[in-house]
């Protein structure tokens, strides 16, 4: 288990920071882009959980604690033979993903329109996870034109935006009160 004794350690004053290898990289670095935006969408998700409640929550938590594997994954560069074998998001983690998305969207209505980020509070803040989300994808899929990255880890982010958009409906009385983008409404 980590034991956080001191906040601040300075190290990161001339604008490098540590990896979970030990290296030190500039903070504006791929790697650390890539899990520092997986951090953001983890914290998007606190916000979601302030109006969530039951099994909805308690997915959200498990997602929570997974995205920090997730970003642990990312903060440590794969190599081969490791001192110390590092923490990967595994297939199952992504499988997790899949069933929710399977089970929740069989009870929505089909959709006739894209779909707006809105409606009820937990829906508009899943939504906002969501972008996060794909934005923490663009930025592995960028790391990983440079670097060799867990694949499942691309594959897990890539279902997470899937969940909560599936999530947002569900928020929004199962599509109900989901907000539709009507083409050309405004001209």
């Amino acid at each position: 288990m980590v034991k956080l004794t001191r906040i601040y350690t300075r190290t990161g004053d001339k604008g490098d920071t540590g990896l979970g290898d030990g290296t030190r990289v500039a903070k504006h670095d791929l790697r650390v882009e890539a899990f520092g935006t997986v951090d953001e969408t983890n914290a998007t998700l606190g916000l979601a959980q302030l109006h969530a409640e039951g099994e909805l929550a308690e997915v959200l938590s498990r997602v929570q604690n997974d995205l920090f594997d997730v970003g642990a994954d990312l903060c440590t560069p794969e190599q081969e033979n490791p001192p110390y074998p590092p923490l990967r998001v595994t297939a199952g983690q992504v499988e997790y993903l899949e069933a929710r998305i399977d089970a929740y969207n069989a009870e929505l209505a089909t959709l006739r329109s894209f779909i707006l980020p809105g409606g009820t509070p937990l829906a508009a803040h899943l939504h906002l996870a969501r972008t996060v989300t794909r934005r923490a994808e663009r930025a592995v899929t960028a790391l990983m034109t440079e670097q060799p990255v867990n694949p499942e880890v691309l594959r897990y982010l890539n279902r997470l935006s899937d969940l909560l958009f599936v999530l947002a409906r569900r928020a929004n009385g199962n599509g109900e009160r989901d907000v539709l983008w009507v083409p050309g409404a405004n001209r």
